[in-house]
């Protein structure tokens, strides 16, 4: 006689809906798309720096909710902290020259 047979579910350790988590990759979609024309509208370079960072969270979300949590740490480390501290430095650098050329202008 054959012992009868098991069938295990496995299930995520999560339990979301299909139509919630359509519902939340679509509000996802939209806040991504709203930052980007936040990040293409923002005219102040200082600014535009902040609203690339915010835009890059904004990315680093949109990876996890599609379930890439190897692409979410890749952004978080260089859209939302790397990029914006390089250009952030760089701003303060072109700031530096542009100030110095102009006070050497003023003593000519």
């Amino acid at each position: 006689m054959s012992a009868p047979h098991v069938l295990a579910i496995v299930a995520p350790p999560y339990t979301v809906s299909a139509g919630m988590m359509d519902v939340l990759q679509v509000t996802v979609l939209v806040l991504v798309a709203a930052g980007a024309t936040m990040v293409a509208l923002t005219r102040v370079p200082a600014r535009q720096v902040i609203a690339l960072s915010v835009y890059g969270v904004l990315l680093a979300i949109l990876f996890l909710v599609f379930q890439a949590p190897d692409v979410t740490l890749s952004e978080l480390t260089i859209g939302a902290v790397a990029l914006p501290i390089l250009l952030l430095l760089t701003l303060a650098k072109v700031r530096e020259r542009g100030d110095s050329g102009k006070s050497g202008e003023r003593g000519k």
